[in-house]
């Protein structure tokens, strides 16, 4: 599987730290963890930005996107909000996720717990061109619902 250089900086000044990284050998998304001091309690609806303690200076054809783990949104109502969050190739600042509680209960997050995973994505850059008509298409100008039940 090829892969990208992406240069990290550890923010973190914690000796347990821990680096991205994947859990299997087929995943696409590296596992970001909670770089915090103590535990944090998210209410039900409430969302709380969490540092990851790294930073990161990627190629510039290359976005990092942050996305939910599935676990946490399955079992415990725990995802992103601004998800995917894009992390551009000239962003140098720490990567924070913000989290949000969708279910009923409490949910409390501890240092170095998993809370996000990153994925990188080539991209390619647009300009608009004004024009006073587009070319037709079958679905034209039906949206939302349009093309099912």
């Amino acid at each position: 599987m090829p892969s990208i250089k992406v240069y990290i900086k550890k923010i973190s000044s914690k000796s347990d730290f821990k680096l991205p990284n994947y859990e299997t050998k087929g995943a696409a998304g590296m596992d970001l963890s909670a770089d915090i001091e103590s535990e944090v309690i998210l209410k039900p609806l409430e969302r709380s930005l969490i540092p990851t303690g790294i930073a990161i200076s990627l190629p510039k054809d290359l976005e990092a996107q942050i996305r939910p783990r599935s676990g946490l949104a399955i079992k415990h109502g725990i995802t992103l909000l601004n998800t995917p969050g894009t992390i551009d190739s000239d962003y140098r600042g720490e990567i924070k996720v913000i989290l949000v509680n969708l279910s009923n209960d409490n949910y409390t997050i501890k240092p170095q717990d998993r809370i996000a995973q990153i994925v990188f994505s080539r991209f390619v850059t647009g300009e608009f061109d004004i024009v006073e008509n587009l070319d037709e298409t079958d679905r034209g100008e039906s949206g939302f619902g349009s093309t099912g039940k």
